[in-house]
């Protein structure tokens, strides 16, 4: 499996970070002057990709000192913070050096009392003995309110698209790679600031390819307001937390039968233990069946099912998430059968229509009738047949094709 370059190419040092000199002077003061602080932990906030969790990283390397990790979207309950929070926090670093908790994508967690994860962090961080960075995209939330009293917030601002530009000329100059600054640009602009999104655009498109041509750009999509459908198949395929998944096909621009070819198509390249992929696999079957009564019956409720199964459902089938980065792509074996089926039912359709009207089976009229029907269908005078039969625009086209 391919090093992935988010990780590959991750500062480490703070003079790596791109364009969050400010942020990174705050986060440098703030462990330095840590004992004589009053707030022990520090809100590190703003759009995704900016740098905010790579900067800890870089921070802490540059001062030695230890990073313990936890991902506030994976423990969000009470007890599971005390347990992993708090083992963090009470335990002596490795090897004899300090450290630096971080509390990642603390978004991901529920506001609500019953949970009690936000209280636990607010109750761990008053007793903390070493300095806590919790990032956030929008700690504006009033569910993070007690939060806020207990921390310092550092803003990390949108990266500007030159910045961004210079770290992939970076990348593909220790890659090897050739490449017109102009298509750099384009990657970098669509990236709405997101310097992750934009590096894992750079290597989605090039593969295992040295050149990077205009033509591979047609594989982005615009992500001016919308997320990507590569991006939102990350949010399922590398996450174990419903919460964080089932809000993945909110804002895409393809319709649900295309997200099903994506997650189907896709599902084998990213799961690779067959336990998983049965568990996933059985998810997407159920969501067909959904699928299915929505066709039939025009019951549209029946689609929050639909896209709860295909992002959460799959999600949650795995037992952890997989390392590496993984190519999304479109299938066109999948399209041409999804075509073939829609071809099919288009069939079924009018036969049972033609049946409920001469009183007879539908296998009957497929076998017997729907052949020569067709035929004279398209030439005999048909808008008399089209409103008796109750034809759709689709189901003539397919009876004149």
């Amino acid at each position: 499996m391919a090093d992935v370059w988010i990780h590959k190419y991750a500062p480490s040092s703070s003079s790596e970070v791109v364009g969050q000199n400010k942020a990174i002077e705050e986060m440098k003061a703030f462990i330095q002057d840590f004992s004589k602080q009053k707030k022990k932990s520090m809100i590190l906030y703003g759009d995704s990709g900016s740098g905010k969790t790579s900067s800890v990283y870089a921070v802490a390397h540059e001062l030695e000192l230890e990073v313990i990790e936890v991902n506030a979207s994976d423990f969000r309950t009470k007890d599971l913070i005390n347990e992993r929070l708090g083992k963090a926090l009470g335990q002596m670093s490795l090897f004899a050096k300090s450290k630096v908790v971080l509390v990642d994508e603390v978004d991901g967690m529920s506001g609500t009392k019953d949970r009690g994860g936000i209280p636990a962090i607010v109750a761990l961080i008053k007793d903390t003995k070493f300095p806590i960075f919790i990032t956030a995209n929008d700690p504006w939330d009033k569910k993070f309110s007690a939060l806020r009293k207990e921390a310092e917030m550092t803003e990390f601002r949108t990266l500007s698209y030159i910045s961004i530009t210079n770290l992939l000329k970076h990348i593909c100059k220790e890659e090897e790679v050739s490449y017109d600054e102009d298509d750099l640009k384009t990657i970098a602009r669509r990236c709405g600031g997101d310097a992750r999104a934009a590096i894992n655009d750079l290597q989605m498109v090039l593969g295992t390819k040295k050149v990077l041509e205009k033509n591979d750009l047609l594989a982005l999509s615009e992500r001016d307001q919308q997320d990507s459908i590569t991006n939102a198949l990350m949010k399922v395929f590398k996450t174990t937390d419903p919460e964080v998944a089932i809000t993945a096909f909110d804002n895409i621009p393809e319709d649900v039968n295309e997200v099903f070819l994506w997650v189907a198509h896709n599902l084998p390249r990213e799961y690779k233990k067959p336990e998983d992929l049965v568990r996933a696999y059985d998810a997407i079957s159920r969501a067909d069946v959904f699928q299915g009564r929505i066709r039939r019956r025009q019951h549209w409720r029946y689609l929050v099912y639909v896209y709860a199964l295909l992002s959460a459902g799959v999600a949650t089938a795995k037992d952890e998430k997989y390392k590496g980065f993984t190519s999304y792509e479109q299938t066109k074996r999948i399209l041409m059968l999804w075509q073939a089926k829609m071809k099919y039912e288009k069939r079924n359709s009018i036969s049972e229509k033609i049946a409920e009207k001469t009183h007879t089976s539908k296998k009957r009229v497929i076998q017997d009738v729907l052949p020569f029907f067709k035929e004279m269908y398209k030439s005999m005078d048909r808008s008399a047949v089209d409103d008796d039969l109750e034809l759709s625009k689709e189901e003539i086209a397919w009876l004149v094709k």
